[in-house]
């Protein structure tokens, strides 16, 4: 398979017709002002000088605002300065980010005429009152109309989910991820609540009424959530915020967190964390006392297998004192894994 590429170009805020409560997007893109026509040219310009893959798959995306809600000359602007590349065989498709109610027939056209392959929805819960505690200026039937006018023209449709978000329940974002695999996208986002400065939320936060997730909370529901996508085989092209300057540590000044489940390794914690309650589900169910096993998988999943920073082969062996010896096999289809009994505690 050609390695993917993306080249993301951040319009932060534009076209957003409201401040949601966790949103601060010139602090999350680390984009401090609108991008023009020139900026994104020079953008792709810069991507395509350091991309050496002759045979690369790469796409154009514009992030981190509604694009489908800022002025349609503004679209076909930075749209138009994308397809040339398309046009010169450069780049393969484009993809967008925009709200639920900013998709309609007219906006589709528009996007389907200069090439626009992806189109993810900030969905975010599907709970109508969790959306307007966090005051999102939409609601879940906006979600159900525009994914499938998405579909039903032609696009690939993702969902972009949050979990942690003001007054919702592990039941509500249980929900929420069940809600969306009826509406059929092909790739979904999952992203923590992180308390970010100069946002609603940060005010809360500072008097007490709201209480981000711990890491351990967010990494537990966001474990359950990906189960429910992958079972019905849709892609989780991320889950957690990208790690940059301004999304860090708390503790780094430059950081524009200021509290929430922020990890650089959130989605290995929670694959690693997926891969460690299947193993010792299958070693309970061994009638014996077990010493030591041996876990064969694909050398893809191995990191994962053995945990961040070990924390598996520690936790395996502190709580249930197993040893745990790990195996690369290529033969082991990715996902899978094969679990061998290579001591007992005897008499």
């Amino acid at each position: 398979m050609d390695k993917q590429y993306i080249i993301p170009i951040f319009v932060p805020h534009l076209g957003c017709p409201n401040d949601c409560i966790f949103c601060n997007q010139k602090s999350i893109s680390g984009q401090k002002k609108n991008i023009t026509k020139e900026e994104a040219k020079k953008i792709i310009d810069d991507y395509l000088k350091s991309i050496k893959d002759e045979d690369a798959q790469i796409e154009i995306a514009f992030f981190g605002g509604s694009f489908t809600a800022i002025e349609k000359e503004q679209q076909e602007e930075l749209l138009q300065v994308a397809y040339e590349y398309i046009k010169e065989g450069k780049v393969k498709s484009i993809r967008i980010s925009t709200r639920p109610d900013c998709i309609d027939k007219e906006t589709l056209k528009r996007l389907k005429k200069y090439k626009v392959k992806t189109i993810e929805l900030g969905v975010q819960s599907a709970n109508d009152y969790i959306l307007k505690r966090s005051n999102r200026g939409h609601t879940f039937n906006d979600v159900k109309k525009a994914s499938r006018l998405i579909r039903w023209n032609g696009f690939k449709l993702g969902h972009q989910m949050m979990v942690g978000l003001p007054e919702s329940t592990r039941i509500d974002e249980i929900n929420t991820a069940k809600a969306l695999v009826k509406l059929k996208p092909k790739m979904v986002r999952i992203y923590p609540v992180l308390v970010v400065k100069n946002t609603k939320l940060e005010e809360e936060y500072k008097k007490g009424i709201y209480e981000p997730l711990s890491i351990v909370q967010a990494v537990e529901v966001c474990k359950e959530i990906v189960r429910i996508f992958a079972d019905k085989k849709i892609d989780i092209i991320r889950i957690g915020l990208q790690n940059t300057d301004e999304i860090s540590e708390p503790e780094n000044k430059k950081s524009e967190v200021i509290a929430g489940p922020y990890h650089p390794a959130f989605r290995q914690l929670v694959e690693s964390g997926m891969w460690y309650d299947s193993i010792v589900g299958k070693i309970k169910k061994l009638n014996v006392k077990v010493k030591e096993v041996e876990v064969s998988v694909n050398p893809i999943d191995s990191n994962n297998v053995i945990g961040h920073k070990k924390e598996n082969v520690k936790k395996l062996k502190d709580t249930y004192d197993v040893d745990l010896i790990l195996n690369q096999n290529k033969a082991i289809k990715q996902g899978k894994s094969k679990i061998e009994i290579t001591k007992t505690y005897t008499n």
